[in-house]
């Protein structure tokens, strides 16, 4: 049988594909995944500079997962989830976390209270280094971690994984509608305003701004999170090169 040989058209598309599947090798890949029994809107906001990363949200269905590749440059922003999204009269809004009434949020940042994952991603000659953590300093809409895979170093999987909702105390629960189910848990400083819970003027440095019993409900039940502006800086976690970083919702 003769052989057939591939048009050069063909031989240098797989060429190129080639060439591209070798530069992505190595790159960092976020994944997130939602295992929550309902539909989730993952949100995405870069920080001041930085690009907007998958059009800064989507719908994610129960038991689905979204991966995309991190910028090569230095990139920092957060990640948290949208809950009670729907669509009337052509306006898009979510129960929690929505940010502007948009699916795709493209920079704008969410309503509080919700759960953040954060990030800060470098990379270098020899290193590539990400530095993560999850907050509850906003308050708390779902149970949330953060997974590295393949790093080296310093690389726990943080987070928090109770259901809040179950256990808010009824003076920072956020309701659906009046009287509704609880939706969200607040923080301090969202329930009462005053500058001493939400570190601000007097409060806003290291010495002045303290751990508050609102902010000790949300640290004994998820130790490895940030629960006040100036918590403990080492709760910022940096991982030497992971291959992934895998942000999870009610995992």
């Amino acid at each position: 049988m003769a052989k057939t040989s591939l048009p050069l058209a063909g031989f240098s598309l797989l060429l190129l594909l080639s060439f591209a599947a070798a530069a992505d090798t190595g790159r960092l890949i976020f994944t997130i995944v939602n295992h929550c029994p309902f539909t989730v809107w993952p949100a995405i906001q870069p920080n001041a500079g930085h690009p907007v990363l998958e059009n800064g949200g989507f719908a994610l269905n129960t038991n689905n997962h979204r991966s995309f590749y991190a910028p090569t440059t230095h990139w920092s922003g957060r990640i948290w989830a949208r809950t009670g999204c729907y669509h009337h009269d052509g306006k898009f809004s979510c129960v929690t976390g929505d940010c502007g009434n948009r699916l795709q949020c493209n920079g704008l940042g969410g309503a509080t209270p919700a759960s953040l994952a954060q990030f800060d991603i470098h990379h270098g000659a020899h290193l590539d280094l990400s530095s993560y953590g999850v907050s509850l300093v906003d308050g708390f809409n779902v149970p949330m971690t953060v997974t590295p895979h393949e790093g080296r170093g310093v690389c726990p999987v943080v987070g928090c994984r109770e259901d809040l909702l179950k256990t808010c105390p009824a003076h920072l629960q956020l309701r659906s509608g009046h009287g509704g189910h609880v939706v969200a848990c607040k923080s301090g400083c969202e329930a009462f305003r005053t500058d001493e819970l939400c570190c601000r003027n007097h409060y806003n440095s290291p010495h002045t701004c303290r751990a508050s019993s609102h902010s000790l409900f949300f640290k004994h039940a998820c130790p490895s999170t940030m629960t006040f502006a100036h918590d403990s800086p080492s709760l910022m976690h940096d991982c030497s090169s992971p291959r992934e970083l895998k942000v999870i919702f009610c995992h």
